[in-house]
């Protein structure tokens, strides 16, 4: 496996955020990232995950099929229905 294995096994999952992360933000990828970490997330090796508060390089993420870069990586205002991919490029993905 890759990272499902941090995930209880499970390669899909569809949640609902709160419109609002934490302190009262609009809800962006980066509170989706701490989201995954603090709700989905069974294993306690979260560094494998993340690193200073962001997916750790060798994570590509998209989102609705482009890179997350291009998109504002963390800033990104989630909206409904969007899709975000989590891959990992370290042993073949």
């Amino acid at each position: 496996g890759g990272l499902e294995m941090l995930f209880s096994n499970l390669r899909k999952h569809s949640i609902s955020l709160p419109k609002r992360d934490e302190n009262g933000n609009v809800s962006n990828a980066a509170f989706l990232v701490r989201y995954l970490c603090n709700h989905l997330m069974k294993d306690r090796r979260k560094e494998l995950f993340v690193v200073d508060d962001t997916v750790r390089p060798g994570i590509l993420v998209l989102i609705n099929d482009a890179d997350w870069e291009l998109e504002g990586e963390g800033e990104y205002v989630l909206q409904k229905g969007d899709s975000i991919l989590f891959v990992s490029t370290l042993h073949g993905g």
